[in-house]
């Protein structure tokens, strides 16, 4: 056995947390919804609160806190003192407080928790085996519209979260080079050909994408006053020989990429150069795994990914760059820059060779 510097009393500890990971995972979802974090919180300024305090104001068993709270407590999330009060440890803090943890928890709880029962089948036949536990569809792409409301607002806010605040800064960079035509390939609910529109009051956008989300994204875009503005190009990039129209000044994909495999990405990168001139650029903003500065930002991806193999479509993932670099190579394009952008993303800038 390789050495290493965790005794075996840490070790197994660490392995029993694994091994009853859900259990904690569903207390803590528990505890939110029932509002216990806030009402532990609230009364932080108090000493805590005890538990039959808690279930008098809440009107739950003390029974039923009382599981939730052992539980937590002994995964340090909240803390008992001497006389029975309970406070938020940091970590129970985040777990309640923090943005990119809650979109984190409501999506693993809503859209994944079901489905990743079905992991090890996903990864032996190479397709979505969980996503039965969604809806009857190939993908979850083709599904999106038609998703359960609270499913599908816990998906959004997920997909949203991480590209939404970095719209400003990456549009930037697209509108440096003054394109009067964009292609939104994978344009999702319209947000980035809003977002543009009202960043350039010239601009006109072409979203691509999935019948049912390209629906729903121009009846967003319509409800912004931009109809006359952006079109939509329907498409499924998963037929034999898929086609793009001409005319694009910038093609753009944001988060796109990474919801296909290798050799799909290579056809849809392939099928883009066949419809771009010399001048046109090609921009992929992706989160890549090798590119993030935090180990809790690469532990997200990599967890994202799993999703991707028991939910999504069975065979894509969250990349490391260089296979993006090597599949743009492939593609016929060249990478005229590499920028880094917001705090998890990276654009890539490339033209035809």
């Amino acid at each position: 056995m390789e050495n290493t510097s965790l005794r075996a009393i840490d070790a197994i500890q660490e392995a029993q947390k694994i091994a009853f990971a859900p259990f904690v995972f569903q207390a803590t979802v528990s505890l939110r919804k029932l509002g216990v974090f806030s009402l532990i919180f609230d009364r932080r300024k108090k000493g805590g609160i005890t538990l039959e305090a808690l279930s008098k104001e809440l009107s739950v068993s003390a029974y039923g806190l009382g599981v939730l709270l052992e539980i937590a407590e002994s995964s340090d999330i909240v803390n008992k003192d001497d006389l029975g009060n309970f406070e938020l440890t940091t970590t129970g803090y985040f777990l309640n407080y923090n943005e990119t943890v809650n979109v984190n928890i409501n999506f693993t709880n809503e859209v994944c928790y079901k489905g990743l029962f079905h992991l090890n089948d996903a990864i032996k036949t190479g397709k979505p085996e969980g996503l039965k536990e969604l809806g009857n569809w190939n993908t979850i792409y083709e599904g999106l519209s038609q998703l359960n409301p609270e499913i599908k607002k816990s998906w959004f806010e997920f997909d949203h979260h991480y590209s939404d605040a970095v719209f400003s800064e990456a549009q930037k960079i697209v509108f440096r080079s003054h394109p009067q035509t964009i292609f939104d390939i994978g344009g999702n609910t319209g947000k980035f050909a809003i977002s543009s529109c009202k960043y350039n009051e010239d601009v006109s956008i072409k979203i691509i994408d999935l019948p049912g989300q390209l629906n729903v994204a121009l009846a967003n875009v319509k409800k912004e006053g931009f109809e006359n503005r952006v079109s939509g190009y329907e498409i499924d990039w998963l037929k034999a020989d898929p086609k793009i129209p001409t005319g694009a000044d910038t093609i753009w994909m944001c988060q796109f990429l990474d919801c296909f495999s290798e050799d799909e990405i290579l056809k849809i990168l392939t099928t883009c150069v066949n419809s771009m001139p010399d001048e046109t650029e090609l921009l992929i903003m992706e989160t890549f795994t090798d590119r993030q500065r935090f180990d809790n930002a690469k532990f997200i991806l990599e967890a994202t990914s799993l999703y991707f193999t028991v939910m999504a479509n069975g065979n894509s993932k969250m990349y490391p760059a260089q296979v993006f670099l090597r599949l743009i190579e492939e593609a016929g394009l060249v990478l005229k820059e590499d920028i880094g952008v917001g705090e998890y993303h990276t654009i890539l800038v490339c033209k035809k060779k």
